[in-house]
């Protein structure tokens, strides 16, 4: 192993432990323990780990492991950044809509209304909406994150 070089280690966590598992680490890191630890991800996609980069060996990690509650075990393999590089890149919050999509709006002055989705635009992540019990279609323009998805699009064969 070079000087600095850093792998990635998984961490298995008790199920929806993760938050606490790596601001644990980070609070073991910062005032118990003399291993190194550069980073600690906790990638929403990847439900029951936590994935640590240090340049430490495995049983350095174990060691950690073992101090942390709700940290079951380290997987064994190293992970590259190659494999891990997905999570680092935020998915837009539009992502998975469609037109025709069942939503509802909560934020802003029609907070708790139904709408179906008219347009996406990814590169504003933005989405245009008709209320659904609207007597006139009017269209609406939101931000993503302001709207919950109630019903995705059914394809038909």
């Amino acid at each position: 192993m070079s000087e600095n070089e850093n792998y990635i280690y998984a961490i298995k966590t008790t199920s929806k432990q993760e938050r606490a598992v790596a601001d644990s680490i980070k609070k073991a890191v910062e005032t118990q323990t003399s291993i190194k630890v550069t980073a600690i991800i906790v990638p929403d996609e990847l439900r029951g780990y936590v994935l640590v980069e240090s340049p430490e060996s495995l049983a350095r990690i174990e060691q950690l492991a073992e101090m942390i509650p709700h940290a079951r075990a380290v997987v064994r393999n190293r992970t590259t950044l190659e494999e891990v590089k997905h999570f680092l890149v935020p998915k837009p919050v539009v992502s998975g809509i469609e037109e025709g999509t069942i939503v509802e709006l909560i934020a802003g002055p029609f907070k708790g209304e139904k709408a179906v989705v008219k347009r996406v635009d990814m590169a504003k992540e933005e989405i245009t909406v008709e209320l659904y019990e609207s007597v006139v279609p009017i269209p609406i323009t939101v931000r993503g994150d302001n709207i919950r998805v109630i019903e995705r699009v059914e394809e038909n064969p």
